[in-house]
């Protein structure tokens, strides 16, 4: 086989954080680690040594940290029952407020222009005085507190205030419809909510309170809502027919606090932090419940180490707050990088408008989708000639596989001395499993490596780690940001089957992968039906529930079609009899999935079948449509109560056209 040849190599990797680091454990440790291989193979064969350095090298603070860095699961049990610092005491706001000089901190960007600057000292007087106006409340540790707000220094002021008390943070962005949102918090039932009175896109202003006011309604436990000036100075919610039982605080009072310190909650290592949500494929979405010291360990390797940051950079990620990169980029706060917030569409007021952005603040590690940099190419945008990005040393792109076309494009149109990082990991672990490393070159359409302390591999079918041939993504060994588990799973049996059912005892990503002869990985997408459209994971049950509720709808199926370097929802319909999938009724589905799923959720293509297969129980089989689709044989068709359906699906002309 033929060794690629690297788009870019790193000129000084010594020189780097990994690098640095790397030779202090050589002199510290009397070790003799040559390069990032070994470096992860010590990190495997000495988890309790590694992760004791992540934590001096990420200077947590806690008000105690232990003797003891790991206690293994039980005999027989899965490794996710395996317990990291027990004897530790911390907060995570603490570790993020760490500083409170006159350094910038967030810049917060609209796409209307707006801009807004705190430091560090105004940061944390802000998170001071919001934390002291919860806690008069009654927030206390454990207490769930929910955000359905845009990317923005509101939704990031309100997580800190609430963490530093040891509530527990949950977020939604303001694109989700009411249903999307009640199927996520109505499982966690949080004590206080946080809501935006509207959010900009595409050059439209998009106003929420008849929607927060359903929300609320739609949350029976909830005793304070907290509406947020996103789009006028003194919002409110429309006129109620009853009187609700919750109360209605404006943001402004909350901040009117004379406090001026936190008294930061000292919790357990494995306290909850975030409770995120899975994409909702099979049903309502999961609640999958992080930890507080597991999120924050994790976080400080992968932003030191494999990204680089120091206080010197500042940092960007695409992103809302309704997905982990929100999560993944805030923790940077906790190095003293500037974090550059963006609210708004991508290509709004022009195509141009992120590139603008990171010429304009001198942004150093610029994080997106693969989805975004593709559409860049089609939008014909050459950065490298239209602006001038001297600080740019690291991209970052993460949702869905970064093509290699899409590397080649980085590389040629965007700037050619550039750590091009892929990154791969999830809602899941709230972190990476893949990730950029500054030790070695990158090569098109791979992932340049393994994260450091994760014992990632690439099974067969028969459970057997294979290189250069595909297969599941497993990690063989515990890890700090494990889930604690699915909110309201008491007896912890959903957890163990969403990941450790496929392969007993290890975790099962559902990545459908390949490790290289480089050591990198490939990833080429989910291996379950989730879809991943433009990089953002999508579950077909909030598209169901949707269709579901017209009339001339008997059944649907949906699937993601490769498409033009990228995954497209198509939509099946089996229409009652005597029904036709006519422009409007496709009119009024899109419009409907739109307005109370997400936007994203919106099929591309729509079309009418005579029937859909089902198994013998009577579920729909997605996996089977999306292998016939795509001309690849379905196996197992004796499982299925009436496969001749699948023939209705090969060869559509309707799936061949744009």
């Amino acid at each position: 086989m033929t060794t690629p040849l690297p788009l870019w190599q790193p000129a000084t990797p010594l020189q780097t954080p990994m690098g640095q680091w790397m030779q202090q454990l050589n002199q510290q440790g009397d070790l003799a680690l040559k390069d990032y291989a070994d470096l992860h193979q010590w990190s495997l064969t000495q988890p309790e040594a590694f992760w004791s350095q992540i934590w001096s090298l990420g200077q947590v603070i806690a008000s105690q940290q232990g003797d003891q860095v790991l206690v293994p699961a039980p005999a027989g049990a899965p490794f996710s029952q395996a317990r990291w610092f027990p004897e530790a005491r911390l907060n995570f706001a603490e570790n993020l407020l760490r500083f409170r000089d006159q350094r910038p901190a967030i810049i917060a960007c609209r796409e209307d222009g707006q801009r807004i600057e705190l430091s560090y000292a105004e940061l944390y007087q802000q998170v001071a005085q919001l934390a002291a106006s919860l806690r008069d409340l009654g927030i206390q540790p454990g207490d769930r507190v929910a955000g359905y707000l845009p990317n923005s220094h509101f939704a990031l002021i309100a997580m800190l205030a609430t963490t530093s008390l040891g509530g527990i943070w949950s977020s939604c962005s303001p694109d989700f419809g009411v249903q999307g949102v009640l199927d996520r918090f109505g499982q966690i039932q949080p004590r206080l909510l946080f809501a935006t009175d509207g959010y900009l896109y595409q050059g439209k202003r998009i106003e929420t309170t008849q929607q927060v006011a359903q929300i609320a309604a739609g949350l029976p436990e909830l005793e304070q809502l907290v509406l947020l000036p996103y789009l006028d100075e003194a919002p409110q919610l429309p006129a109620q027919s009853s009187t609700p039982s919750y109360q209605l605080r404006a943001w402004s009072a909350l901040l009117a606090h004379p406090a001026t310190e936190i008294d930061f909650a000292q919790l357990p290592f494995d306290h909850p932090l975030y409770i995120l949500f899975s994409s909702g494929t099979t049903g309502v979405p999961k609640c999958i419940v992080h930890s507080a010291g597991g999120t924050l360990l994790q976080h400080l390797k992968e932003l030191i180490l494999h990204t680089g940051l120091t206080r010197e950079d500042v940092f960007f990620y695409y992103t809302t707050c309704g997905w982990m990169m929100w999560n993944w980029q805030v923790s940077a706060l906790a190095l003293g990088t500037r974090l550059v917030l963006f609210d708004g569409s991508p290509f709004a007021p022009e195509p141009r408008s992120l590139w603008d952005l990171a010429e304009r603040e001198q942004i150093s590690v610029f994080g997106t989708s693969a989805k975004y940099l593709s559409a860049c190419e089609k939008a014909g945008l050459r950065p490298k000639q239209t602006h001038q990005l001297p600080a740019l040393r690291t991209l970052l792109s993460t949702g869905s596989p970064l093509s290699p076309e899409s590397f080649a494009y980085v590389y040629r149109e965007i700037k050619d001395d550039l750590l091009l990082a892929s990154i791969s990991g999830g809602t899941d672990i709230v972190s990476c499993f893949a990730l950029g490393c500054p030790l070695r070159p990158v090569y098109a359409g791979q992932l340049q490596c393994r994260g450091l302390g994760m014992a990632v591999e690439v099974w067969n079918e028969a459970g057997q780690a294979v290189v250069g041939e595909k297969g599941e993504l497993v990690c063989t060994q515990p890890f700090p940001s494990m889930p604690l588990g699915f909110w309201q799973d008491e007896d912890g049996k959903k957890y163990q089957a969403a990941y450790f059912e496929r392969f007993p005892g290890v975790w099962a990503q559902g990545d459908y992968a390949e490790l290289t002869a480089e050591d990198g990985l490939i990833i080429y997408g989910r291996s379950d039906a989730v879809l991943n459209p433009g990089g953002v994971r999508i579950g077909t049950a909030e598209i169901y529930r949707q269709v579901e509720t017209f009339t001339e709808v008997a059944e649907a199926l949906c699937i993601g079609q490769q498409w033009q370097d990228d995954v497209r929802v198509v939509l099946f319909v089996r229409l009652q009899q005597g029904q036709q999938l006519t422009p409007e009724l496709e009119q009024r589905l899109r419009q409907q999935i739109r307005q109370q799923a997400t936007p994203r959720h919106v099929p591309s293509k729509i079309v009418q079948v005579a029937d859909i297969p089902r198994t013998r129980s009577g579920k729909i089989v997605e996996l089977a449509v999306r292998e016939v689709v795509h001309g690849r044989p379905v196996k197992n068709q004796e499982a299925l109560a009436n496969p001749e359906a699948l023939a209705l699906f090969a060869g559509l002309a309707a799936l061949q056209e744009a």
